[in-house]
């Protein structure tokens, strides 16, 4: 036996070594004891880390080998690296070290005065054991913090990278479903199993805004959720997009009122102090955690049951995050992040990514839902100002189809327009506003309401185009008045607000536009047309020849100062005009000649009607996702007989008024119309008196027999008369007022010599002045 210090300490441990499992176990009780953090995750490699330290120390201590010797246990290592991973702190991962080799050392102690009783070398092996198990210490806390430090700036650089990644592949389209079933995918690939995405019902109408604090038991949908269904895993107990809600107190009920994310151990009793509401249980398909249930549609789901189940049996989820989804100081949702495959538990380094993954996806839910709102708005306010039907007129058959864009612009500010005019004419406009969304659709319903004025003052199409010209200088005046307040108001205002008014910011400070005005005849079947910086029509005659209208050039609305120009074509009987935007011959693979050679091609080919002959052009010439608004209008033409239109040549003279009286008597009576005579007798009288009495010859009367009975008096003067109140004593100014109570409608159009004075009757005026007649 050796007498030494060093005999004595190896002899101790041989003894000590002998009962090793024992040693391990009071190791082990007093860790789990002090620090029971350090069991979360895994019980048996805990274990196996103890054995790995004590036996190693024992040994060394048998044979003398020098502390610096002994190689620290690699899978203690890896255990170091584990619990960086799930943010244990270093000094728990030291202060362990410290314990453990303290209870070794205290039984080392203990069992030396049972070997010897010399106080000396009980004193002399004390010193030398201490010295030896502080190096080991030493050797283990430095090599345990450099794989601590290592794994650490390896996590945190790995979460950086998600981060980074989950920016990029969430919220790369404005859908929301897309959206969150890209959050549930992500999650899923990195760090989860599971994965439900539940939004407030609020938070998915368009026409409502989520509420900054949602109520007590708010009612949800499932919008996401991954893995959708696995051969080896229950289906999901509540269906996409149905409604539902979790009971009051349960964790997706806290996480929605306090805004706060949670974590949660659902197979351990050893809970820490953030799974207070945790407890034993799973997660249904429904991501509901412990037996708090999900109420749906009147009904309760068990809220312990399992997400899946294996082949040998379930596997329950063991840990689930709850993250609330909030944007913009409002709640939108919640996210559930499960682990069921997975054997380590959630800890807070995967709350914290989970927490900005989730917040990254609610600001592209939330951006999602704003432009949802802002197009679906700017859509009702487009469909509103868009005709829903045409007019009834005799010119033309119309068909007509507007489709907005796909892309994240929306809503333009295409539109079309019928109608009617004066003498059974009819106008034809497309027109094209510079931008998208709601402002581009408000100023398309402005300059779509200034076209019809226009038109009701029956100018040519050069003129109504100047006119529409200084409306739209006015209109981006306007614009860029409002827009120098705003920046003068809102210089410090807050930069989230700035999606809001996207659509605005397009185009600043601009409101020009485009437009083609046509005017067909159906007497003379002539067409009068002008643009402004508008694509050019098609013309389709009815032997199926395709014609592009060569057309003036004429600068687009907004510039001012520069003339527009009317042509005049004869269309026969049945041609088709083709009137449309840009955004249908135009695209990013073709240029404009492209675009047109399909468009003639699709319109040269025979259809049963204009319906199917625009859903032709439509899918012949647009991809499944148009990159810009679109508006077409087909119109083909009709032409009034010579049986349905009569002109007379009248005098100078007060006597042409009778002559004109008889004219008018007989050919009604040759129409049938003699229903209308006394009022159309009354009318033309007191027209064509006026044309003597105030204009200039030559006089001409025309009738004109379509829907109603048109009667127009031209002559070559140029004063237009005026509807005025009579005075007592006043001879004249009775006659446009009878004709204005007599007529459907009337009005005066000029020309470029003279103008012409109108009005339309019908059947329903008669009855109400029959008793005028005299017999």
């Amino acid at each position: 036996m050796d007498p030494t210090a060093d005999g004595l300490v190896s002899r101790v441990a041989r003894e000590l070594a002998s009962r090793a499992d024992e040693l391990i176990a009071e190791v082990e009780r007093c860790l789990r004891h002090e620090m029971p953090e350090l069991w979360e995750f895994s019980d048996a490699m805990a274990s196996e880390n103890v054995a790995g330290h004590v036996v190693p120390v024992l040994s060394a201590l048998q044979y003398g080998v020098d502390p610096g010797d002994i190689e620290v246990p690699s899978a203690e290592l890896a255990r170091v690296r584990r619990l960086a991973r799930h943010g244990i702190p270093v000094s728990s991962v030291l202060r362990a070290f410290r314990l453990g080799q303290g209870v070794i050392l205290d039984r080392l102690l203990e069992e030396m005065p049972r070997r010897t009783d010399d106080a000396d070398l009980i004193s002399e092996a004390a010193r030398s054991l201490i010295a030896t198990a502080t190096g080991y210490v030493d050797r283990t806390s430095e090599q345990g913090v450099v794989a601590y430090e290592e794994e650490r700036d390896r996590r945190l650089r790995w979460r950086l990278a998600m981060v980074n990644e989950a920016s990029m592949r969430i919220g790369t389209t404005l859908d929301i479903a897309r959206t969150t079933q890209e959050l549930a995918d992500f999650a899923t690939e990195h760090f989860a199993d599971l994965v439900t995405v539940d939004l407030l019902d609020s938070a998915l109408n368009a026409h409502d805004s989520p509420p900054d604090d949602p109520p007590a038991s708010p009612v949800l949908r499932r919008v996401a959720q991954r893995p959708v269904a696995e051969p080896d895993r229950a289906p999901s107990t509540i269906a996409r997009r149905q409604p539902h809600t979790y009971p009051s107190g349960s964790p997706p009920a806290r996480a929605l009122e306090t805004g706060q994310p949670t974590r949660h151990r659902l197979d351990s009793g050893d809970r820490g102090p953030d799974d207070a509401e945790g407890g034993r249980g799973g997660v249904d398909g429904s991501g509901a955690v412990g037996g708090s249930g999900v109420v749906e549609g009147g009904g309760v789901v068990d809220g312990g049951a399992v997400c899946g189940s294996g082949a040998d049996g379930v596997h329950p989820v063991h840990s689930t995050l709850v993250v609330p989804l909030r944007a913009r100081g409002a709640t939108l949702g919640v996210a559930q992040f499960c682990r069921d495959r997975d054997p380590d538990a959630f800890d807070d380094e995967d709350l914290l990514l989970a927490q900005e993954v989730a917040a990254r996806a609610a600001v592209a839910v939330d951006n999602a839902r704003r432009y949802t709102h802002a197009r679906a708005t700017a859509l009702t306010l487009q469909r509103s100002l868009l005709p829903r039907r045409t007019p009834r007129q005799s010119a033309v058959d119309v068909a007509f189809r507007y489709l907005p864009a796909d892309a994240q612009d929306g809503v333009g500010g295409d539109w079309y327009d019928v109608i009617p005019l004066s003498g059974a004419r009819v106008a034809l406009v497309v027109g094209d506003v510079v931008g998208h969304g709601i402002h581009a659709a408000a100023t398309m319903g402005r300059l779509r309401t200034a076209v019809r004025t226009l038109a009701d003052i029956d100018l040519p199409p050069d003129e109504l185009l100047t006119h529409l010209d200084d409306v739209v200088i006015r209109l981006a005046a306007e614009v860029e008045s409002g827009e120098d307040a705003e920046a003068e108001v809102g210089e410090g205002a807050d930069k989230a607000d700035d999606a809001d008014h996207a659509d605005h910011a397009d185009h600043p400070g601009g409101a020009g536009a485009t437009c083609l005005y046509a005017v067909y005849d159906p007497v003379s079947r002539r067409c009068a047309i002008a643009r402004a910086g508008h694509v050019l029509p098609a013309v389709v005659t009815g032997d199926g020849t395709v014609d592009i209208l060569d057309l003036p050039p004429g600068p687009p609305l907004g510039l001012g100062g520069l003339p527009f120009e009317t042509a005049e074509f004869e269309l026969p009987e049945g041609s088709l005009l083709a009137l449309y935007t840009d955004g249908l011959i135009e695209a990013r693979d073709h240029d404009i000649g492209a675009g047109l050679a399909r468009l003639r091609d699709v319109l040269g080919r025979p259809a049963p009607s204009l319906e199917a002959t625009c859903d032709a052009v439509l899918e012949a010439l647009l991809p499944a996702r148009p990159p810009d608004d679109v508006a077409l209008l087909l119109a083909r033409t009709h032409a009034l007989g010579a049986g349905q239109v009569a002109t007379w040549e009248l005098a100078a003279e007060p006597t042409a008024v009778a002559r004109a009286r008889a004219d008018v008597s007989r050919q009604l009576s040759d129409w049938g119309l003699e229903e209308l005579e006394f009022t159309a007798e009354l009318v033309v009288s007191e027209l064509v008196t006026n044309a003597i009495r105030y204009g200039r010859p030559p006089i001409r009367l025309r009738l004109i027999h379509d829907r109603t009975l048109m009667c127009e008096v031209s002559d070559s003067g140029g004063t237009t008369p005026l509807l005025r109140r009579a005075r007592v004593f006043d001879e004249g100014g009775r006659g446009l007022l009878l004709v204005a109570q007599l007529a459907e409608h009337w009005g005066t159009r000029r020309a470029r010599q003279g103008k012409t004075v109108w009005a339309e009757l019908n059947d329903s005026v008669t009855t109400a002045f029959s008793a005028l007649a005299v017999p």
